[in-house]
């Protein structure tokens, strides 16, 4: 590996929290991959197991050596060996030796047992910056709205816009699950109050009725998009590759061609995360549009040792200036550590290449994994 990626410090634009809970070997497994349903994991159904695939054997390549096993060593006595450790001592390995400068975290879905945001940022010893997700805060407002006397409808989109404003102090994104809910099929134009209201109305009519409080409605999706771009902060969108709750079709980042168009004239960073299989039509949007950044993150993890030519093909029309790492690490610190060097890796890869042909200069190459390692990040959030 190319020295100068091997010691890249990285800033992760965008992952989640790391669970403190002991786990068995079917819960390590249900937080290894995308996979679980709804009554949790079924990654083992017919004698199959996760680690028969890509990313359970980059775990048992790269992860053993953390806590003092051989590589490649046998998921059962990997899985001892961390339980003898325990959490605590397990988290902190793998974060520190991830080899973060910052971490930017999306702290709408926090499950039990998960680690606080100052709790991630001590065990990885690097500062922490939350992402906004905006549905939850819409749910939040209509859960404390539902059954209330009056129109609660004509104070939703007030009442939405006042607490983004509060979060927006603190946090240095937002972040759109749109892609989960409705699709990235977006419709081009800031709706209007009449339009929110009626929206409102309609879900709040259906939390009245004990629906559950989860926003599936087009028109409050594009309200809140357009609240983000209004705070200046970036803006995240989930893309591509998911668990089940989305319909893959459904998240090619093309959709999204219309309302990247009304965005654009903002100046506001609009951030396409994870891609995959997207990941060319994303570099496409990049390339075309001012302030359209993306990255691979999720996927890199996932295909294991087919990382670097994922990467390859990312960055074929990327701009290394709109290209982003991050891990979209959940649950698992595992998860955190093999982004951060399945990535340097595929990005030194590249790099390598390009130098054997003569594409670009060491000088180039440098300047280039400085980039995508934690520059554009930096320069994108406004980090310091």
């Amino acid at each position: 590996m190319l020295s100068f990626v091997e010691s890249l410090s990285l800033v992760d634009h965008h992952c989640h929290g790391v669970s403190r809970a002991e786990l068995d070997r079917p819960g390590f497994e249900s937080m290894l991959n995308e996979a679980p349903g709804p009554g949790g994991s079924t990654t083992r159904a017919f004698g199959t197991t996760l680690f028969d695939s890509q990313i359970g054997l980059a775990v048992r390549r790269w992860c053993g050596p953390v806590v003092d096993l051989p590589r490649h060593a046998e998921a059962d006595d990997y899985l001892a060996r961390r339980a003898e450790l325990g959490p605590s001592e397990v988290i902190e390995r793998f974060l520190r030796r991830a080899g973060l400068a910052a971490l930017c975290v999306d702290t709408g879905f926090e499950p039990d047992q998960m680690l606080s945001s100052s709790e991630l940022g001590a065990a990885a010893d690097a500062p922490v910056y939350e992402i906004v997700r905006l549905e939850r805060v819409a749910e939040e407002v209509v859960t404390e709205r539902a059954g209330a006397d009056g129109d609660a409808a004509a104070g939703f989109a007030a009442a939405v816009l006042a607490r983004l404003t509060e979060r927006a102090d603190t946090a240095v994104a937002v972040k759109s699950v749109a892609a989960y809910r409705v699709g990235l099929a977006l419709a081009d134009r800031r709706p209007d109050d009449a339009e929110v209201a009626r929206a409102a109305d309609r879900w709040l009519s259906l939390v009245d009725n004990g629906a559950p409080a989860r926003l599936v409605d087009e028109v409050l999706h594009r309200f809140l998009v357009f609240a983000g771009v209004d705070l200046g902060l970036p803006v995240q969108f989930h893309v591509g590759y998911g668990d089940r709750d989305l319909d893959l079709h459904r998240c090619n980042p093309l959709l999204l061609t219309d309302l990247l168009r009304t965005i654009e004239p903002t100046g506001v960073p609009v951030m396409l995360l994870h891609n995959y299989p997207y990941h060319r039509e994303a570099g496409y949007l990049a390339q075309v549009f001012s302030n359209v950044f993306v990255d691979i993150g999720l996927a890199l993890h996932n295909v294991g040792r087919r990382a670097s030519a994922v990467l390859a093909e990312a960055l074929e029309l990327t701009p290394f200036g709109k290209f982003l790492y991050s891990s979209d690490a959940f649950g698992l610190p595992e998860l955190h550590y093999l982004g951060a060097v399945l990535f340097r890796r595929a990005l030194s890869d590249v790099l390598e290449e390009g130098l054997a042909e003569d594409a670009w200069t060491e000088a180039d190459a440098r300047r280039l994994a400085h980039l995508v390692g934690h520059q554009n990040a930096r320069r994108a959030y406004r980090l310091p």
